[in-house]
């Protein structure tokens, strides 16, 4: 299916691996321009795109802090000079943080989790809207997760910054509809890859069992009995910024195969 993307410009945070990266694949299989950032250098050192030539799209890539304000400042001055304007905007950057009881966290680490995974998505789209507005179209997806659709024990932060990516999306697609700029939030389920396999982890050395049996905990808790896969994210984005998604905004888009709880640690 043709989604009418080709010529589209994208901007995908922490776009160098795993989720992101999988979304700047699928848009520039897709024909778009997408540019993507990341503060890992050899993630994005790593990330070349060699498609179809008769329809592939142009990568461009920056290290960058996304809690950076200046940074983030300057990189929108470059993709208004390189791309003049800004069609779909992914705030995908995010962190796990840290794992244990409320009263055990660090107060930094705290800190770090809720600033990567929510204050990068302010500054991000307070540079991506004035380009949005100029041209009445654009899209912005907020990534979330079922940790904002449930309680997550262990994992406070974390649950907090994704249940405040709900707030704000469902606020900016009130504020931005008759700009004709759609915001959604995207919330996976767990997916499967690196980052996960590092939750896994912290999650057995917290209960003091087995990786394999935090495995499977995960597992029994979707009613598919599976974790999704970043280009199952990926593609529901796709569909979501292109025309045939045309009046979808201030939506939760779960991909997670159907989430029943959150009761792990």
């Amino acid at each position: 299916m043709d989604l009418n993307l080709r010529g589209y410009r994208v901007l995908v945070t922490a776009g160098a691996a795993g989720l992101g990266r999988a979304t700047a694949e699928a848009f520039l299989r897709e024909g778009a321009k997408v540019h993507v950032c990341d503060i890992d250098s050899k993630a994005l050192d790593d990330f070349s795109f060699q498609g179809d030539t008769q329809k592939s799209g142009e990568l461009t890539k920056s290290l960058l802090d996304v809690t950076d304000e200046k940074a983030v400042k300057a990189l929108f001055s470059d993709l208004e000079a390189n791309f003049n304007g800004l069609d779909v905007l992914v705030n995908n950057a995010g962190t796990a943080g840290p794992t244990g009881e409320l009263e055990t966290l660090d107060y930094t680490a705290w800190r770090k989790c809720i600033s990567v995974n929510i204050d990068s998505q302010f500054l991000f789209s307070k540079q991506a809207i004035p380009l949005m507005k100029k041209q009445k179209s654009g899209a912005i997806f907020n990534l979330s997760s079922t940790a904002g659709l449930f309680g997550f024990p262990n994992r406070a932060p974390y649950a907090a910054a994704k249940w405040a990516v709900i707030g704000i999306t469902k606020t900016m697609a009130m504020e931005l509809g008759p700009y004709g700029i759609r915001v959604n939030a995207v919330a996976p389920g767990s997916v499967s890859g690196s980052r996960m396999d590092r939750v896994i982890e912290s999650s057995a050395l917290a209960q003091d069992i087995s990786p394999e049996l935090v495995r499977e905990q995960f597992e029994k808790q979707t009613s598919m009995r599976t974790f999704v896969l970043p280009e199952d994210i990926a593609n529901t984005i796709l569909f979501a910024a292109s025309p045939k998604g045309s009046k979808i905004s201030g939506q939760v888009l779960t991909v997670d195969g159907h989430t029943e709880g959150l009761s792990i640690s």
